[in-house]
């Protein structure tokens, strides 16, 4: 077995409820905090990748709303 072939991630196998609550807020911050950090390299990725959709026409009034 060579270093790469292991494992990025090691999740615990038995959390506590609360345990697993604060892992996934700590996810979400850690998430949120490379999202500011690289904001300008998303929007530029994201502006070349996934160009604007073409504009939506108006809805029928008429139309059910769901």
């Amino acid at each position: 077995m060579q270093p790469n072939d292991l494992p990025l991630v090691c999740l615990p196998l038995d959390l506590s409820d609360e345990s697993a609550a604060q892992l996934i807020e700590f996810l979400y911050e850690l998430t949120e905090s490379l999202e500011r950090h690289y904001a300008g390299q998303l929007i530029n990725h994201y502006h070349r990748h996934h160009p604007a959709s073409p504009p939506s026409t108006p809805a029928d009034p008429d139309d059910p709303l769901f």
